[in-house]
């Protein structure tokens, strides 16, 4: 077994570093993605040691990451949404219809949402991953979709393998 498994976290810690407007923009995206076909993952550990606020796979293997935004300040604090596009086939923002679209860089796509929904605002170009790190990314979204429903059925479970 790889030790990348190991380090994926079977749940992620709840870090309450969410604001409520984050979570509920999570809510609104995950039902838009589970509307084009995607399951999502949140908080999924990435290669790079970096955490992606969604992860996202489909089918025919897509996978695409989304960073939410809750505010300009958010935006502005925070740089490591580059890092990301070498995970995924497609990066989007997610945000509040609250923020301009003009203020998010170009080359990414944008997801407006709220709690109860969202709209694909602008498509992400694609930028096809190679397969090892499609593979690696697959796997790893596997891996932890399994632990965090092994989670949910037996919390008592060691788990100490996979932490």
């Amino acid at each position: 077994m790889d030790n990348t498994a190991r380090n994926i976290a079977p749940v992620p810690p709840p870090d309450r570093r969410q604001s409520e407007t984050a979570l509920a923009i999570a809510r609104g995206t995950a039902r838009l993605l589970r509307s084009l076909g995607f399951s999502c993952i949140s908080e999924l550990p990435l290669p790079s040691g970096r955490r992606a606020d969604l992860v996202a796979l489909n089918e025919r293997g897509e996978i695409w990451i989304v960073e939410i935004k809750s505010s300009v300040e958010d935006l502005r604090a925070d740089q490591k949404w580059h890092e990301y596009r070498a995970h995924c086939d497609r990066l989007f923002f997610a945000f509040t219809q609250d923020l301009p679209c003009e203020i998010f860089p170009e080359g990414t796509g944008l997801i407006i949402a709220d709690a109860y929904g969202a709209h694909l605002h602008c498509e992400a170009p694609e930028h096809k991953l190679p397969a090892p790190t499609r593979k690696q990314m697959t796997v790893r979204f596997a891996m932890a979709a399994a632990l965090r429903i092994n989670r949910l059925v037996d919390p008592q479970g060691h788990a100490d393998f996979w932490e």
